[in-house]
């Protein structure tokens, strides 16, 4: 019948707008039966019942809004009654926990960079501004000035977005560059004096990693690295999938400690590259499943469209973002940068670009009434 549905709820006001495509060119009238575990759609050519996940359960009572929008569907606004927690997913710092064997390897090509290590010490880094702090709070001169939070031995040290750990403790540690060739040795990493050769880079399949930051210590990214639990298996999963799953999970986790949810996302060589606004973490999404066009739904690279019309709930965040690569909103950059307190988050620049990517694709597969808010494109993050 080629009917496709939304569901999209807000846990915390049980609260949902459904959105029914699919019905132009089928025929009218069409009745449409709302039960509380299903829709039944009927028209004067077919009929077809989509069954909403056990968790999920409509109060048909209250469909009391209904809006047709040409291109899209029928729009729909009523109650649900909404429990799905979405599955925990250990913080870094818990899998790094004291006298647990770790392992360490490149997301992209599963090269090992630590082999079953066990970290004596596992320390959060202090904010990025903890030395202006200290300048505030100090009657004397401040006793850190030009001292780095450096690894020794069996330490790894965590950032927002990075972990530092001592160069004895990686497998094949990064080798110094030539200084008598312009061209860099083609190993781990380039060491020199400049900012652009202490680029840390897999052996394997040349992903920048991360970066030197001392003759001692080197600093990984979180979205280059898999880190797990060394009495589990190694278990590849997409690129894309790591990347949405490493970005929402450290917005929730900075939002819930720093009590912000604006960032702003540059690249390694401080180019700024999005910026990024957490709306909301309790949002429900149900979709059918199908494609629209040649543009993929959200759910489908993982949950293809299945033949039944049975359907999944997937939790979700709701964020807001704008495209800093164009250099055309300088003026909304630089009241985020100076007024708003946004955060800043650095990562590799072609990771930057592939959440970018990432975004925009899902934005493209939302229905156009969805995708903007103001003068901001609306994306979705699994969770």
């Amino acid at each position: 019948m080629g009917l496709t549905l939304r569901l999209e709820i807000r846990k915390t006001m049980q609260s949902a707008v459904l959105i029914l495509g699919g019905l132009e060119g089928k025929g009218f009238p069409v009745d449409i039966s709302v039960s509380p575990s299903s829709l039944d759609i009927k028209t004067p050519e077919s009929s077809e019942m989509l069954s909403l996940p056990p968790e999920v359960k409509l109060v048909p009572s209250t469909c009391r809004y209904v809006q047709h929008i040409a291109g899209e569907g029928l729009h729909i606004r009523l109650k649900v009654q909404a429990v799905c927690d979405a599955d925990i997913v250990p913080a870094l710092k818990d899998i790094l926990k004291v006298q647990k064997s770790v392992t360490f390897q490149c997301q992209s090509c599963g090269e090992y960079i630590i082999r079953e290590k066990q970290f004596h010490r596992v320390l959060p880094l202090p904010s990025e501004n903890w030395n202006s702090l200290v300048e505030e709070w100090c009657c004397h001169p401040d006793p850190f000035a030009n001292r780095s939070c450096l690894p020794k031995v069996n330490d790894c040290f965590l950032g927002d977005t990075f972990f530092l750990v001592n160069r004895a403790n990686v497998l094949d540690p990064p080798g110094e560059t030539n200084e008598k060739s312009s061209v860099p040795h083609s190993v781990d990493a380039n060491v020199s004096n400049t900012k652009e050769n202490t680029k840390v880079i897999c052996k394997r399949c040349k992903t920048i990693l991360g970066e030197t930051v001392s003759s001692d210590a080197v600093k990984y990214y979180i979205t280059e690295v898999l880190i797990r639990p060394s009495c589990q298996d190694y278990k590849l999963i997409s690129r894309t999938q790591f990347v949405e799953s490493v970005i929402v999970q450290l917005l929730m986790e900075l939002s819930a400690s720093k009590s912000t949810y604006r960032f702003c996302v540059q690249g390694q060589d401080g180019k700024l590259i999005l910026l990024l606004w957490l709306l909301n973490v309790d949002t429900l999404l149900v979709e059918s499943g199908t494609r629209a066009g040649n543009v993929t739904s959200l759910f489908s690279e993982n949950f293809p469209a299945p033949s039944t019309r049975s359907l999944e709930a997937r939790n979700a965040a709701r964020v807001l973002y704008s495209s800093c690569t164009d250099g055309g909103n300088n003026e909304l950059v630089d009241k985020w940068l100076n007024q708003t307190g946004a955060h800043t988050l650095t990562f590799p620049s072609n990771t930057c670009l592939e959440l970018l990517l990432l975004l925009s694709l899902n934005n493209a597969s939302l229905p156009h009434s969805l995708r903007f808010m103001n003068n901001w494109q609306v994306a979705y993050l699994k969770i």
